[in-house]
Formats: structure tokens, sequence, C-alpha cells
């Protein structure tokens, strides 16, 4: 009897194993192998900061991805999120003291419970006008930020002194074995570490009945509510863990930044983590990973390589047609136009034809 194809799936619970196919087995191991690895091998501190935010827009981006890619609900104000998770942690991780995980927990919560707020108006509305509504919350963040000076610090911004040790492995002074690490390596690890975690739980997330719900409502609302599917509900809770899930990255920006004003949270950052969800693929984990590798570390290298590009202005006053933020904020919306027209798909769509093709290999189809 000839053996069965190694693409053939037999059952149920086969076709919802995460790895279960050996170049998948494969993919997993050399990922936690460049995962150790990488810090040690790259340790000049400009990449290696570059790497930690790029894991930190990971994070934001799959919870951005979780509400508009799985559940269909467009929301232009990420980045009013973010900056409470990293207020949160200037407060309990810096002026209380509080350890890593209750300021990331405190941080979650304090999310949650201002997405459960904002959530009852996705019930309402839809499409455009949500996206409109939540744009109003960059304005209103910026002049809470600005005002609640005792929380916020306004206009001067605030330090953020909150520490990054769980129990006695303390991520900004890494000691192993007698070998120490930067400060950096520490929270390569520690940030990449989360992102594999929150992706790991988002990915089960989609493939439980609630995420299936979610998709549902993401198709067709109306028709899921037919088949007894509590939309209003799910709405509501793919709000409030959207924003937790930023928040958290809110804290990590806090943590490793290590100060923070309310110029970060404007609209700029809320367009770059809607570009890096359709960059990397709407509806897809991966994909929120590959769209922050993409998109999240292009601020980065064109501040650095600024003098290299012709027609930039590096300075106030200085030659150029362009400045570095308006190329940045040309750049995510030519990105957006792009991948929309030429790949709806984004990343994620070019990586599983690759992958289709290698599968279904020799045959064309």
């Amino acid at each position: 009897m000839a053996k069965a194809h190694r693409n053939l799936i037999r059952g149920y619970a086969e076709q919802l194993r995460l790895f279960g196919t050996p170049p998948a087995r494969f993919g997993l191991l050399a990922m936690i192998l460049v995962f150790l690895l990488l810090p040690t091998v790259v340790q000049d501190d400009f990449w290696l900061s570059v790497l930690i935010y790029v894991g930190i827009t990971a994070v934001g981006a799959i919870g951005l991805n979780l509400l508009t890619g799985y559940c269909g609900q467009i929301s232009l104000g990420h980045a009013f999120f973010i900056g409470a998770g990293a207020y949160v942690t200037a407060r309990v991780g810096g002026d209380l003291g509080l350890p890593l995980p209750v300021w990331l927990l405190a941080a979650a919560a304090v999310g949650a419970a201002l997405g459960g707020l904002i959530g009852p108006f996705t019930l309402r509305l839809r499409g455009h006008y949500l996206a409109i509504v939540t744009l109003g919350l960059i304005f209103i963040g910026e002049h809470l930020w600005r005002n609640l000076t005792g929380l916020t610090g306004g206009n001067s911004g605030t330090s953020v002194t909150a520490g990054a040790a769980i129990g006695p492995v303390d991520f900004g002074a890494l000691s192993i074995a007698g070998e120490s690490y930067s400060r950096n390596q520490g929270y390569f690890w520690l940030v990449w570490g989360l992102v594999g975690v929150i992706a790991l739980l988002a990915k089960n997330l989609v493939r439980t009945r609630p995420g299936r719900a979610l998709q549902a409502i993401r198709d067709r609302d109306q028709a899921a509510e037919v088949i007894g599917v509590r939309a209003g509900r799910y709405k509501i809770g793919a709000f409030m863990l959207s924003s937790a899930i930023a928040a958290m990255a809110g804290a990590l920006f806090g943590s490793y930044q290590q100060f923070v004003s309310p110029d970060e949270w404007n609209l700029l950052l809320s367009i770059q983590y809607i570009a890096i969800v359709i960059v990397g693929g709407l509806g897809t984990i991966f994909g929120s990973v590959l769209g922050a590798i993409f998109v999240g570390a292009l601020p980065a290298l064109i501040d650095r390589y600024s003098d290299a590009i012709p027609g930039v202005r590096t300075s106030v006053g200085g030659e150029g047609f362009i400045s570095v933020f308006a190329l940045n904020q040309a750049i995510f919306g030519l990105l957006i136009v792009l991948f929309l027209v030429l790949e709806p798909l984004g990343l994620a769509g070019i990586w599983l034809r690759v992958k289709n093709y290698f599968k279904a290999w020799p045959f064309s189809y």
C-alpha cells in the first residue's frame, strides 16, 4: 500500500494543528534558534534597538489585526490605547515600583477598560463611521495627555522608570552563567518572547469558537446573528482585547524608551499600524509580524540614512524638498495604496502562494 502524501489531512484535529508538517516544525525550530542567537551575533545597539521597536510594534499590530482583520472593525484610535499603556507603566512600574508582570497586566487591564467604553459604539456604527469615531480618540487622548499633568507630565512628558525584571531575571542587566548582556540584548529576548506568546495565544483564539464567531461577524454580521452568534458581545470583546494588547505594546514601549511624551501618540502612529496590518495581511497573525518587520523598521532606517536619500531635508532650513517626517507619511500612504490595489492579502498572501507552490510541486496546480 502506497504511503499517504505528507500533505494529506485525515481529520479535523490534524487540520487544527499549528505545526503539523515537517517543514512547519523545522520553521518553528529555526525561529527559536534565531530568537536565542540573534542578540549574541548582532550586538550593535542601533540594530538591536530597531529589532526591539519592531517587536513592540508587532505586539500592537497583532491586537489591531484581531479587531480589524478578524472582526472587521476599523479603528484609527490605536495610538490612544498605546499611549494609555505607556502612562500606566510610568505610574505603576515607575512611581509604585511594582514588577514587570504587574505593570504589564495593569496596562492591559486599563486598555481593556478603555476599549470597553468605546466598544458599545461598535454596535451602532460600522465602516467609515466607526473609523471617524475612533479617529476622535486621537484628539481626545492628545488633550488628556497634555492636561493631566499629574499623570502624564503634560507637554514636557514623563520619565518611565519601570523595571524589567521577572523574579531574579532582570532583562535590563541580564547575566547568564557568568556572561553579562547589555540592556538591548535583554530587551530583545523580553520583547520577542512576548511577541511569540501573544502571537501563539492570538492564533489559538482565532481557531476557537469565539474566533470563528469574529470571522463570521466580519464576513456578514447580520447572517451571523441569524445563526446564533451574539454579534454585539463579540464586537465589544474584540475591542477590549485589541485595546488590552495595544496597551501592553505601549507599556513595553515606555519601559524600553524610559521617557514618553504626548507628541508620540499622534495620527501618524495610528496610520502606521493600519499600514502594517494591510501590508502584512489582514486576518493573519503571521502577517502582523511580517508587516511590523517590513513597515515598523522604516522610520528608524529612514532617520538613520536620511543623509544618503536624495531630496530629504534633515534639518530645519536645510536643503531638500521633503522632511523625514513627511517622507514617512508618504511611504505609509503609498504602501497602503499599492498593497490594497496590487496585493490585498499582503505579505502573508505572497508567502502563502510560495508555500502552496512548493506543497504542490512538481505539479503546477
